[in-house]
C-alpha cells in the first residue's frame, strides 16, 4: 500500500492504494487531461460508496472495463 495526501474541497485527505491502482489512476488522469488531485476530486463528488479509497478503486476498474488505457 502506498499512501498519498491531497487537498479536496478545501480539506486534506489521504488515500492508501496498491501501486497498481496508483498507476491506473495516473493513466486515467492523463487520458482525461487532468491532474491526479482533480480526478480524485471528481471521483469524490460522484462516488456512491462511503470510503474514498474504495471509490477510487471502483473508478479505476470501471475505466479499464470501459476501454480506458487502450
Amino acid at each position: 500500500m502506498e499512501k498519498r495526501s491531497f487537498s479536496i474541497a478545501g480539506h486534506r485527505t489521504s488515500i492508501a492504494l496498491e501501486p497498481d491502482f496508483w498507476s491506473g489512476l495516473e493513466a486515467m488522469a492523463a487520458d482525461r487531461k487532468t491532474s491526479l488531485a482533480g480526478l480524485i476530486r471528481d471521483i469524490d463528488e460522484t462516488r456512491t460508496v462511503t470510503n474514498l479509497s474504495s471509490a477510487v478503486r471502483l473508478a479505476v476498474l470501471a475505466w479499464y472495463r470501459d476501454g480506458g488505457g487502450r
